[in-house]
């Protein structure tokens, strides 16, 4: 996803593999990352905290990586137009 999305990165590369949502949470606010998942957590952190921590969740359900890969790549303009609003911290993607 790099070639679209420089700087993407996987909670395993970051040493969170096995982090609480709260802990990645915390990561992604200090790294200015936004959060891709598929858990409904980071939805509803998203409403509780609010930006600038930014969650896109994929909202379909059991699916391979290469379907979310082609989701993310899909809607590529609608990604980063949200990435460059400090007003919203929400996406859902399905």
């Amino acid at each position: 996803m790099s070639d679209l999305f420089p700087g993407t990165m996987h909670v395993r590369e970051l040493g969170l593999a096995r982090a609480d949502a709260t802990r990645i949470w915390k990561h992604a606010q200090d790294h200015q990352f936004t959060i891709v998942s598929k858990d409904s957590d980071f939805h509803q952190m998203s409403f509780m905290l609010g930006p600038p921590t930014k969650v896109i969740w994929i909202r379909r359900g059991n699916c391979s990586t290469d379907e979310i890969e082609g989701i993310l790549r899909n809607r590529r303009a609608e990604i980063l137009a949200f990435a460059e609003d400090p007003e919203t911290a929400f996406l859902a993607l399905s």
